[in-house]
């Protein structure tokens, strides 16, 4: 691995510290900088439009989705460009939560199997944040398993006619689009009979309804599909050919949560370095520290895990399925760190004054907020298939309905 810029790529954050440093909204910084996962607020401002504002100003720049192709509203640039923006964006890049469904994976879709008049039409709106996009792929009865979905589509004439419900869809009630995976044909295996679509998510019989998680917040949602009408010219790939399209979606999101996803551990130590325990500095603490050093070797672990890949793409690389390790490790790290955190302050935690209340707030978001995180773009037990078969070469995990027509698989009261 090497950790250093070449000359091209030491240009490249040099102008792009220069730039953020002159149009960022640093009002909001130092709340972006204490804000946590599940925790991102502004006071007396509305996230959603600061958000849209410093997008839209990235696009006009040419600083959006800067690995598109400028046709499409980004800027042509390498991935590993991509990565040191993300790194001198520091917490600016919070900022870019509610996009990054589009932007890492519904984009990158479209470009793939989108007519070009659309992708022309569609993706430069949606670099920009004007126009935002949600994923509709999971499903009540489905759990993990996309490809047992249950959502219909049937040909009318030129258009489909689409029902049945999604579930957990992130961002449904604020987005404008949406990438929708159907099933066409349940007479054959259930991976062979889906087919992929666009739609407009204000389309007649679509309708929204958040789901209250436990932190308080709705950021996923239920939605329902009544005889909601799609032309046949927002189908993306072939018809009964939607597993392998939404192979890319799914490929461009477990990279995209992965390398989003908070350990929580900076935030601990700097917790722990203010707390005062019975006996003094929780810092200090024997127990404390030791917890604390193997959480530090996990989270350096992280790191360097993350530089192999951006090495790859420094080197113009195609990183593998070695990045679901990100994701398994630090979702289910942070809210190990979240539930030590509230158990250091026990008790006293309800009562404390308000720097630490503030602090408890935010262990307290985090802890509620990382189920989900171990849950979204496929369980820890997904994760564990994935690295197992695909990166260390173990046998495949037995699956008996992987080649039965999906209308003969038993169901309950069936």
């Amino acid at each position: 691995m090497n950790f250093d810029d070449t000359p091209q790529e030491a240009a490249f954050r040099a102008e792009a510290k220069a730039w953020i440093a002159a149009n960022a909204p640093k009002q909001y910084e130092e709340e972006l900088r204490k804000s946590s996962l599940g925790r991102t607020q502004l006071k007396g401002a509305n996230i959603l439009e600061v958000a849209k504002a410093w997008q839209k100003k990235k696009a006009d720049s040419g600083w959006a989705c800067l690995h598109w192709p400028k046709e499409y509203g980004g800027r042509g640039a390498s991935p590993i460009e991509r990565v040191i923006w993300q790194q001198e964006e520091g917490p600016f890049g919070k900022l870019s939560g509610m996009f990054i469904i589009g932007h890492g994976m519904c984009g990158p879709t479209m470009m793939a199997f989108a007519g070009e008049d659309q992708k022309r039409r569609y993706l430069p709106p949606l670099a920009s944040g004007e126009k935002i996009w949600c994923q509709l792929f999971s499903e009540p009865a489905g759990g993990s398993d996309v490809a047992g979905l249950r959502t219909r589509a049937e040909k009318k004439g030129d258009d489909w006619i689409i029902n049945g419900q999604k579930i957990w869809t992130s961002g449904a009630h604020y987005s404008d689009y949406g990438i929708l995976l159907t099933r066409t044909d349940p007479n054959v295996a259930k991976h062979k009979g889906l087919t992929m679509f666009f739609l407009d998510m204000k389309s007649p019989g679509v309708e929204v309804k958040p789901i209250k998680q436990a932190n308080g917040a709705s950021d996923f949602n239920e939605v329902y599909f009544t005889d909601v009408k799609i032309p046949d010219s927002q189908r993306l790939g072939a018809v009964n050919d939607g597993w392998n399209v939404s192979l890319t979606t799914l490929m461009n999101e477990r990279m995209s949560i992965g390398a989003g996803v908070s350990t929580g551990f900076p935030e601990l130590f700097e917790f722990c370095n203010s707390l005062m325990l019975d006996d003094g500095p929780a810092i200090e603490d024997r127990n404390v520290r030791s917890k604390l050093a193997n959480w530090a070797v996990k989270a350096s672990g992280l790191k360097y895990t993350s530089m192999r890949a951006i090495s790859a793409l420094s080197k113009g690389e195609r990183p593998g399925p070695e990045n679901s390790i990100g994701k398994l490790v630090a979702g289910s790290m942070i809210q190990d760190v979240a539930a030590y955190a509230l158990d250091l302050q026990g008790a006293a935690g309800v009562l404390s004054g308000p720097e630490d209340a503030e602090a408890t707030g935010k262990f307290q978001a985090m802890l509620l907020r990382a189920p989900g995180t171990r849950v979204e773009g496929g369980t820890d037990e997904i994760m564990r298939n994935i690295i197992a078969e695909r990166v260390l070469g173990l046998p495949g995990d037995i699956r008996v309905d992987k080649d039965v027509p999906f209308n003969k698989i038993p169901t309950k009261g069936r």
